[in-house]
């Protein structure tokens, strides 16, 4: 099979999909791999690292579209990638449609077979593919607003871990997992004081377990989450309702509840957001003031330290994209029921339930809607 990796054009990304140890897998195992110029560049890794391996250079992302069958990404196409998409293409990358009705109906035009790397699950239900940037994410949340509570960027003025003899600021997290956790950790080695919020008491247990008591695990009421707003300095949103649209957990009206420039992490943007008054931001022009509170909410928060997210994302992309590419989309996805759940868009048919859901549109069983697309 012919494999595309196009150079990442979103605002502020400098991922790649593809690594040169990538391209050795694949065409190790028979394949040919197509890499944008440049592509990799922005995670510090040179064409001729790519060459060596294997790889061929195209000059533009024209021609990966046009010669590649599989085209794998890390961020959902842009309006000019999708309409470069034809129905003969398998698209593997992260997708994010629950909230973005129009690229639902852009994919759903172009006929291609759409995987979603978010909603693959392992057969303990789990998201690999989503875990490892989780895990940044949650990381970079916690560094991030440690530095937007600094008075010149907005902040209260607050140092998160405090100093001896001065109190240290208080992190509430919204939320208990991947990016919870990792959210925890890094405001605990700060020295800061912090509270995890879940609905789910056997996952507030591991987190007591795991976090060695350090931090507080809360279960998460209107209540509870209303007078934890009135204490916190920096609250943490990591809800994650799989495939579908983040619930608001934090309405408008309760932002009155918390301090003067306080500040708000809004790690769920790409499902939509968890707080009512949450929009998507870039790393250029990350905040923004909503009564007199600090948003944080940049869509690609991993996108930032591309060196390690590439290589922590293509570490879990890399065996599903060797199985798509040797055995072919039906092949691949018949055989393992949690790669199956990644299909999103196959066919002109949307074949992920929650995505359907949200959007109102017609839900496809995704065996059925493949069949079609082979057939097509």
């Amino acid at each position: 099979m012919r494999i595309g990796v196009p150079t990442e054009i979103k605002t502020d990304e400098y991922r790649v999909a593809l690594t040169p140890a990538g391209v050795r897998e694949l065409v190790d195992h028979g394949h040919e791999v197509l890499i944008q110029a440049g592509a990799g560049k922005g995670s510090a890794i040179p064409d001729a690292e790519y060459v060596e391996q294997g790889a061929e250079i195209v000059a533009d992302a024209e021609a990966v579209f046009a010669g590649a069958e599989l085209i794998v990404k890390v961020k959902e196409p842009q309006p000019s990638e999708v309409a470069l998409l034809q129905p003969h293409h398998i698209l593997f990358t992260y997708l994010h449609l629950a909230p973005d009705s129009e690229l639902t109906q852009g994919l759903i035009d172009s006929g291609a077979t759409c995987i979603a790397y978010e909603t693959v699950t392992d057969p303990r239900g789990r998201l690999p593919l989503l875990a490892p940037m989780s895990e940044v994410a949650g990381k970079i949340a916690t560094q991030a607003g440690a530095f937007m509570l600094e008075k010149p960027l907005g902040g209260r003025g607050l140092l998160l871990g405090g100093v001896p003899g001065v109190a240290p600021g208080k992190v509430m997290i919204i939320g208990g997992g991947v990016v919870g956790l990792t959210a925890a950790e890094v405001a605990i080695g700060m020295g800061a004081e912090t509270y995890i919020f879940d609905r789910n008491i056997d996952r507030l247990r591991e987190l007591d377990f795991l976090l060695n008591n350090r931090a507080s695990t809360v279960f998460s009421t209107t209540l509870n989450v209303e007078r934890m707003l009135s204490e916190a300095d920096l609250v943490i949103g990591a809800v994650l309702v799989h495939g579908a649209k983040a619930p608001h957990v934090i309405k408008r009206e309760q932002l009155k509840l918390m301090k003067e420039n306080a500040v708000l992490v809004d790690v769920s943007i790409d499902q939509g957001g968890c707080f009512e008054t949450s929009r998507a931001t870039t790393h250029t022009d990350p905040t923004y003031e909503v009564d007199g509170v600090t948003h944080y909410c940049v869509a690609n928060m991993p996108g930032a330290v591309p060196i390690t997210s590439t290589f922590a994302l293509t570490n879990a992309t890399m065996p599903y994209v060797v199985k798509l590419a040797t055995e072919g989309v039906e092949g691949a996805l018949q055989a393992d029921p949690g790669f199956l759940a990644g299909l999103n868009v196959a066919a002109g048919k949307v074949t992920y339930e929650p995505v359907a859901r949200d959007q109102g549109r017609e839900y496809t069983a995704p065996l059925e809607a493949l069949g079609a697309a082979l057939v097509a």
